[in-house]
């Protein structure tokens, strides 16, 4: 994976004592994508807009709402959590993810 022209932002965006740590990319149109790292343990977010997560690498189950089994990633995955909601992600082995942020 390669971004051209962006801008990142120095600061980490750092959640869960430290545990989830990402850094968000801006794009000559505006948009943005935040790359980020996940050591393991059980994490719930919460969405402001529609997201589309991509995992890189790392063992995990997802909890996405509205799902009735959770999403069981081993190493890369993409998925879409909607706008206003929770998820959970459980991680069993240390992974790295980017998240777009759907307008």
């Amino acid at each position: 994976m390669e971004f051209k022209n962006v801008t990142v932002t120095k600061k980490a965006n750092v959640y869960f004592d430290g545990k989830v740590v990402s850094y968000t990319l801006t794009f000559d149109d505006g948009s943005t994508k935040t790359l980020g790292f996940m050591q393991v343990g059980d994490y719930t977010f919460n969405t402001g807009v529609a997201e589309v997560m991509e995992f890189l690498s790392g063992e995990l189950s997802v909890e996405l709402p509205n799902q009735k089994e959770p999403l069981i990633i081993h190493e890369k995955a993409i998925f879409e959590v909607p706008a206003n909601a929770l998820f959970t992600l459980h991680v069993k082995t240390c992974a790295s993810y980017c998240c777009s942020y759907v307008k």
